[in-house]
């Protein structure tokens, strides 16, 4: 969850994107086939141009909204993360994904470096297929698990081509310019 003025709003990488996202659905906490918010259903998805165009990793990011009927906000429920952009590229971050098949998130603390102009990267054991999209979050607060994200799985190899090092674009200003475009 990214804060927005609807309390709608997931990050993920746009590699995890793709076409008609109707049947998507998204179960905030899931752990042990227990899912403590619900099902939520992905009602759109804004990608920056540069991606839909040509995949830049550079640009390895998305925003989906969601909705569930007659339900109060996901963030309401579940709090939300705020973005955080043009941060620098060292960071002690907390890293969370699923891997594919997983029924339990897989948490690493790493600390970030620059990879590449626009591409940080960090060093976490057992982040396999399947966690790409998961937030790189700071300044976490231990009651409420939320902070400032400044990336997610994605970017260059689509994430990493090892389960030992993962990868974000950069979050800069065309990340605050789809940001914006999503909560228009």
């Amino acid at each position: 969850m990214v804060h927005s003025p609807t309390g709608d709003l997931l990050l993920t990488a746009a590699h995890c994107v793709s076409g008609d996202v109707s049947g998507v659905t998204f179960k905030p906490g899931y752990h042990d086939g227990i899912a403590p918010f619900g099902t939520w259903q992905v009602t759109a998805a804004v990608l920056a141009d540069g991606w839909k165009s040509s995949s830049d990793q550079d640009l390895d990011f998305a925003f989906l909204k969601v909705a569930q009927p007659g339900s109060a906000s996901l963030e309401s429920l579940t709090g939300a993360n705020q973005l955080g952009t043009n941060q620098g590229f060292s960071h002690t971050i907390t890293l969370t994904g699923y891997p594919n098949g997983a029924e339990q998130p897989v948490v690493c603390t790493g600390t970030t470096t620059q990879s590449d102009a626009y591409q940080q990267r960090v060093a976490c054991p057992g982040f396999p297929d399947g966690t790409s999209g998961g937030p790189w979050v700071v300044d976490q607060n231990p009651n409420t698990g939320t902070g400032t994200v400044i990336g997610a799985i994605g970017g260059y190899q689509t994430g990493g081509a090892t389960p030992d090092v993962s990868y974000s674009a950069y979050f800069d200003d065309d990340i605050a310019q789809l940001y914006r475009s999503a909560i228009s």
